[in-house]
């Protein structure tokens, strides 16, 4: 029996679309034929949430979540998906007010990061993600994963490719080279693989291009998502 998935997408609309497909997908490929996959999307203004983190209003950003996050419980969903990394600063907060579990977006990717026998990932993503410790502590005290971040100044360059160009779905060879500096750099300070820390960066850099075991969380939380469904 497939189970409804909840999605809290829009952050970017960009990244959510991926989820869809890759959901969509997965539950095709399990069931084939026309098989889709049952779901529920709580799509926000990004705009409203942007302006949220950048002004360090997380108590008004939290109100949002959980609203959202209401809004997919009562549709129907049996789960709840946040489709992105950032927000999952608020995680424990929206599964307080939820009556449905959250899929979080850090357990699928320790699972591939253990499976992958690597133990000290260097980590992309928003300032927040690289800054905060809502996903680097989940990841030690729940998964004994050691994550690195990369320098300020290249913490700069990733943050603000993402806000500047990802999120409106601009891909550049120039990003692209300069996100591949920064994860040579993570190497070099000892980083054994790399997670794609922000559902956008995947639209960037893959697999192909970097020469350690590569963590797409989009993807993985995805399909995390859809084992839910099925279990």
């Amino acid at each position: 029996m497939m189970r409804t998935i909840g999605l809290v997408g829009g952050m970017s609309w960009e990244s959510t679309a991926e989820y869809y497909r890759i959901i969509n997908e997965s539950v095709r490929d399990r069931l084939g034929g026309t098989h889709s996959a049952r779901l529920v999307l709580h799509s926000v203004d990004f705009h409203e949430i942007e302006q949220f983190q950048h002004n360090s209003q997380w108590n008004q950003a939290t109100a949002a979540m959980i609203d959202a996050a209401r809004s997919v419980e009562l549709g129907g969903a049996e789960c709840l998906v946040i489709c992105t990394n950032t927000m999952h600063r608020m995680a424990d907060e929206i599964q307080a007010a939820v009556d449905i579990p959250l899929v979080h977006i850090a357990d699928g990717t320790a699972s591939a990061v253990q499976a992958a026998g690597v133990n000290r990932p260097g980590l992309l993503g928003t300032r927040f993600t690289m800054e905060h410790d809502f996903y680097r502590g989940r990841l030690k005290a729940r998964h004994g994963i050691d994550v690195i971040v990369p320098d300020d100044d290249d913490r700069t360059v990733i943050h603000d490719v993402i806000y500047e160009e990802l999120i409106l779905g601009v891909i550049t060879p120039g990003s692209r080279a300069a996100y591949l500096g920064v994860i040579d750099r993570l190497i070099g300070a000892g980083a054994d693989s790399v997670i794609a820390g922000c559902t956008e960066i995947e639209q960037l850099v893959t697999a192909d291009d970097v020469a350690v075991p590569y963590f797409p969380t989009t993807r993985l939380h995805a399909e995390a998502a859809v084992e839910w469904a099925f279990s």
